[in-house]
């Protein structure tokens, strides 16, 4: 069997192992449309031909943007790196600037694209689009160009050894993609990954993910034009898992019925949400019915991996589980076994409660600039650790340098920043990547990670405060949703905080308090700032007294993407979020501040 060395090896690997009726599998019009390893690769094929047939040489860029993932984003994938092209994969829901700016830093000459939104936003810039040549979309839309043009173009295989010898060109260590990191600063930052470095990574973090090859069923929901989902991809083919691509965020809960997946990845907002609505929905039964719910839960959140809560802990969790956490399970399908979390930290309460339910998640870190994956908790010989990331991944080197920042070297870090060597050099230093991550590994070799470098702060007295650290603490309240640390050279820590406005409306109603029906309603209700006041006083209990939240005020903006607060992997905009709310800050800090 060949060896895997570039990302267009994989559907071939696949297929001398297994030719999947299902390796694909999208909806359209309400109908689970599926494409077969073998059609896969023959329609890659067809691309192949038809970008040679319009001139596109080794190293030109096409931009991939797509509001969901599908078949269609994966065969261009292949059909554009085997003719040693590049993808680049672009958020769908970074602004028309930000477009502008990537499709013309990376000079793209062709760019596909998902539905009409993201074609509005591309239209919007066309005209300052230097190197762009046409646009196609995978939906039918009048006036674009349709993907299916290329199919039919590439028909044809008569050129088809001049890919051959494309592909045959190709080497590993050749640039596959950019993926431009929507920075919380600045303009995006063009990553440069190989396919060393991609391949490296799927074949290195692989054992790490329990999987039946050729009948394990994965569904595929989180951005693809991030490297995290990429590379699972990437590994799903290499393991012959069947891909289904789920329809929206908002159909998900269908489509995990239909699918019944044996396996997804998360973020763990995601998994915060699906808690929440379990408990919501366990808050509301009564007598019996309501206590098992609740003995269950509590159970849960003592759970130990490896039996190690003893013969009776592990006898009533046997009931628990047949009793309750059997339902939550049905209620994601019946037949998921690993859940694999990444982008940001999740709270051990609910990495607890899931493997108790026997939906274990199983914890990684990485960035993009690694490709992504450093390290990955692991199930099978003692490589799960509650509260960590797991070990380092085989080939990986770790190190913690003496400031506490995590270093990491291997075939997996980056080429560099596309032009853009000085910022290269800023990150890259005598071969380790610095990942701008605060860590410790432990005596059995686990990463936990601690804070961001860049975010940590001091106060006036001089005490140095982890904003995540205490930020993460305090979204384990239902009543908040999201929270940002202030308190850079002043005399302590405070917080803007986002509620929880749906939580907070449940609780009103239970409570029969009058909260009113608007969002700045309930930020000024005194109940609302008492109840939330009550939260972090209990949560402040985990820090030290330099630490504790001493003030806070509530907005009412809900955080997201689109208005700025967040990236699109859901992290904080410090410098945004503070400027949204400076009225804010000088309510708790005083005038001067």
């Amino acid at each position: 069997m060949n060896s895997i060395t570039r990302l267009f090896d994989f559907p071939y690997y696949q297929l001398q192992k297994n030719n999947l009726a299902t390796a694909l599998v999208t909806k359209q019009n309400g109908v689970w449309v599926k494409t077969s390893t073998q059609q896969y690769i023959d329609q890659a094929c067809m691309i192949s031909r038809a970008l040679l047939r319009m001139d596109i040489a080794k190293d030109d860029k096409i931009a991939v943007i797509s509001s969901t993932n599908r078949t269609e984003w994966n065969i261009m994938d292949i059909g554009v790196l085997q003719v040693g092209a590049q993808n680049v994969p672009v958020y769908p829901t970074i602004s028309e600037d930000d477009y502008l700016y990537i499709l013309n830093h990376c000079e793209a000459k062709y760019c596909f694209v998902s539905d009409t939104e993201v074609l509005r936003k591309v239209n919007a810039i066309k005209d300052k689009l230097t190197h762009l040549k046409d646009v196609y979309s995978f939906d039918e839309i009048p006036g674009c160009k349709n993907w299916k043009e290329l199919l039919e173009l590439g028909k044809d295989p008569s050129n088809q050894p001049d890919v051959e010898q494309r592909k045959d060109e190709v080497k590993p260590d050749d640039l596959a993609t950019i993926i431009y990191t929507s920075g919380t600063t600045g303009s995006p930052k063009g990553t440069m990954l190989s396919h060393r470095n991609i391949v490296s990574n799927v074949i290195d973090s692989s054992p790490r993910i329990p999987f039946e090859e050729g009948s394990s069923v994965a569904l595929s929901f989180l951005p693809i034009c991030h490297i995290f989902e990429r590379v699972i991809l990437y590994i799903y083919q290499y393991y012959s898992v069947s891909i289904y691509f789920a329809e929206s965020i908002e159909k998900l809960s269908d489509n995990i019925k239909e699918v019944r997946p044996t396996v997804f990845s998360v973020v763990p907002r995601l998994l915060e949400k699906v808690y929440d609505k379990i408990y919501s929905k366990g808050a509301e039964l009564t007598g019996i019915k309501k206590k098992l719910f609740f003995w269950a839960i509590e159970l849960g959140l003592r759970y130990e991996p490896y039996e190690a809560n003893g013969f009776w802990y592990e006898l009533q969790l046997s009931i628990a589980r047949k009793l309750i956490f059997s339902k939550w399970k049905e209620g994601l399908g019946g037949n998921l076994n690993v859940m694999v979390s990444g982008s940001a930290a999740l709270q051990p309460r609910l990495i607890r409660i899931f493997a108790a339910a026997e939906m274990p998640v199983m914890e990684g870190y990485g960035l993009t600039e690694t490709s992504p994956v450093i390290s990955v908790n692991c199930y099978k010989d003692r490589g799960f650790k509650i509260g960590s990331v797991g070990k380092p991944i085989q080939n990986v080197v770790v190190k913690i340098a003496e400031d506490g920042e995590i270093l990491c070297k291997g075939p997996n870090v980056m080429l560099g920043y596309y032009k853009d060597a000085e910022k290269t050099a800023e990150v890259l230093q005598n071969g380790y990547f610095h990942t701008g991550d605060i860590g410790e590994i432990d005596a059995e070799g686990f990463l936990k990670i601690t804070d961001r470098k860049k975010e940590m702060f001091k106060t006036s007295g001089g005490k140095y405060i982890a904003p995540q650290l205490i930020e993460n603490a305090m979204k384990q309240s239902r009543f908040i949703e999201q929270i940002m640390v202030i308190g850079d050279g002043e005399k302590m820590p405070a917080a803007l905080i986002q509620p929880n406005f749906e939580f907070v409306k449940e609780w009103a109603k239970i409570h029969h308090i009058e909260v009113g029906n608007t969002n700045a309603e309930i930020i000024t209700n005194n109940k609302v700032i008492a109840r939330i006041a009550e939260e972090i006083e209990t949560l402040n209990e985990k820090f030290g007294n330099w630490e504790k939240i001493k003030k806070f005020e509530l907005t009412p903006d809900v955080w997201s993407i689109d208005s700025g607060h967040l990236t699109p992997t859901l992290k904080l905009k410090r410098k945004i979020v503070l400027e949204k709310y400076r009225t804010l800050y000088k309510q708790i800090y005083g005038e001067t501040s």
